[in-house]
């Protein structure tokens, strides 16, 4: 639980609060913009939720902050909220909440289908969560980006008997993993689901392309909210930004309209729109080798 005896100084008076071991990982500002904003290495509360939706949008970051940094949510309003994840995004598709600090505050995600459901990346195991997956008919396919956003899969993995899949340059994170991928082409599994290698931020890194509408991009793509336009994360490239170079230009061979990050902001625009946005960030990369 969060400690009032350590809120940073930021924070304007009122019931919610940042305190000083906040990660910065920037869920609480996707969350609830409204309230949460950054400051020299963390989030702070600039703004009091002043009605019932803000309130709840402050109290679904508190209850995804990794660290557990956040404090001053009702409890009764918190085990409403609790209810409400995952957070539909667009048809079918979720995002989980319940961060995991091993994945840095990493986004995951929960694809709805008829041919079995997908978890995207792994958030930290909850019974709200299992719950939930439970009722919708469990789990079949846990993708896992690469090797930094893992988190509990093994234990999503063991309680609904799921497929792991991951490339094999990061199999060391999840070396009993049920499906492990080779090389750098395309593997389709089922009719709407293309996982594409893109070796850049890891060796192993790869996207999940779902009916040729929804990208999901671990750390290799993500929503630069402040500049208005598609980014990559250069100071955070662990492997090459040459190959991260290289992946991204290959994804201008695919078609999608949104871009669900593990880390940054989503990001839904037309395909045209979204094929502009990826040229110019290719050729920005470009200038930067």
């Amino acid at each position: 639980m969060a400690d009032p005896k350590k809120r940073v100084e930021e924070n304007v008076e009122g019931d919610f609060f940042v305190d000083s071991t906040c990660i910065d990982c920037d869920t609480c500002r996707q969350l609830a913009p409204a309230s949460f904003a950054e400051a020299d290495g963390h989030s702070y509360v600039y703004a009091q939720p002043q009605d019932d939706e803000a309130r709840r949008a402050a109290t679904r970051a508190l209850l995804s902050c990794p660290t557990a940094s956040i404090g001053g949510a009702d409890p009764l309003v918190a085990r409403g909220v609790m209810a409400e994840f995952p957070l539909e995004i667009d048809d079918g598709v979720y995002y989980n909440g319940f961060t995991s600090a091993s994945s840095f505050g990493a986004s995951s995600y929960f694809v709805r289908h008829p041919d079995g459901n997908w978890l995207i990346d792994s958030p930290k195991y909850h019974p709200a969560l299992f719950q939930r997956f439970e009722a919708w008919g469990g789990v079949r396919y846990i993708f896992l980006s690469h090797r930094d956003d893992v988190a509990d899969a093994a234990r999503y993995a063991a309680k609904f008997g799921a497929e792991r899949i991951i490339h094999a340059a990061d199999r060391d994170a999840q070396p009993d993993a049920e499906r492990v991928l080779e090389g750098t082409d395309a593997v389709r599994i089922g009719e709407d689901f293309l996982v594409i290698p893109t070796p850049g931020h890891t060796r192993g890194h790869c996207v999940l392309l779902v009916g040729d509408r929804h990208l999901f991009t671990g750390d290799h793509l993500a929503w630069d909210r402040e500049a208005g336009e598609l980014e990559a994360f250069r100071d955070a490239c662990w492997f090459s930004w040459r190959e991260q170079t290289a992946s991204m230009a290959k994804l201008l061979d695919y078609r999608f309209s949104w871009v669900l990050p593990g880390h940054g902001a989503r990001i839904h625009m037309p395909e045209d729109q979204m094929h502009r946005a990826l040229d110019q960030l290719v050729k920005r990369m470009e200038s930067m080798r």
